[in-house]
């Protein structure tokens, strides 16, 4: 009997290299890993073919346009990949009855909330990035509604370009620091979510709909940053500044907690401290210089 196949859209982000890294502990499995550039997501015609060919079983969307800034002059790419193509995604994958899980973002919502966000509490994103990944979950919900949607919030690994990585560069080469204090939220260790997913197709059992993950905690940017600070024994001093201070084109929410009782109780899903993972991916960065 073939292995059920699972593919991985946008295998080269902090997700799919996450994915890609822990593969092989999931040999009931075979893995896809397909790029931005081996499949563009808003062709039908050339998705379409992709699935005839590989035959997945599952899909992980972990495709998206994620320059929150720069996404403010590119609005019409940012709809188009984090909108559109999913909507496309989700169609074919009704068509070939496969099982889809859809990444998305805290971004979704406005964060004036005081009360950690629940899946089912109302979206308002306040910026294009934002809206791109809210048009995604719309369009992934209306063409299949048999998807899983994971939201997650300030995403980080040792792949590719994050806060991490950028403040532990940032404190090697300065004295000092200003990191905002005044957005509260709660890191997600890009290994965590990666566990996370193939806990949830591994399990066999599929409850579509939308699901909060993140690690447990609650900081601000700046704690984290002071929390990269102590683990790595930087000397460099950081500052806590509003969000007032430092502009940047694209809005920020002010609060960013996921409520994760949903996924916790459906799939037994244990979530990891915050600060456990942040230590455990600090790590990882100096054994592989």
């Amino acid at each position: 009997m073939e292995k059920p196949v699972i593919l991985v859209t946008g295998s080269n982000g902090q997700l799919g290299k996450e994915l890609k890294q822990i593969a092989d502990n999931y040999s009931q499995f075979n893995f896809v890993f397909a790029s931005r550039e081996d499949l563009k997501l808003h062709h039908f015609g050339l998705v379409e073919n992709f699935f005839i060919a590989a035959k997945p079983q599952y899909c992980i969307n972990c495709a998206a346009y994620t320059a929150v800034d720069k996404a403010e002059n590119e609005q019409d790419m940012a709809m188009l990949v984090n909108g559109e193509a999913v909507g496309n995604l989700a169609a074919i994958c009704k068509k070939y009855q496969t099982k889809l899980i859809h990444i998305s973002t805290d971004y979704v919502f406005d964060g004036e909330s005081e009360t950690p966000y629940k899946e089912d509490d109302k979206t308002g994103p306040i910026n294009t990035y934002g809206k791109s990944k809210l048009l995604g979950e719309q369009l992934c919900m209306k063409e299949d509604a048999d998807a899983i949607i994971i939201r997650t919030s300030w995403v980080y690994s040792s792949f590719g370009h994050n806060f991490v990585k950028t403040m532990m560069r940032l404190m090697n080469e300065r004295n000092e620091l200003n990191v905002v204090s005044d957005q509260i939220g709660s890191p997600t260790y890009a290994a965590d979510l990666a566990k996370t997913i193939l806990h949830i197709i591994s399990s066999g059992k599929w409850e579509a709909g939308i699901y909060h993950y993140s690690n447990e905690g609650k900081i601000s940017w700046f704690e984290f940053a002071q929390a990269i600070k102590e683990i790595t024994g930087s000397k460099a001093v950081v500052h806590p500044i509003e969000t007032a201070q430092y502009p940047t084109p694209a809005r920020r929410p002010h609060y960013s907690l996921l409520n994760k009782e949903k996924i916790k109780t459906t799939y037994a899903v244990a979530v990891p401290e915050w600060k456990e993972s942040l230590q455990k991916c600090i790590t990882l960065l100096r054994e592989t210089k």
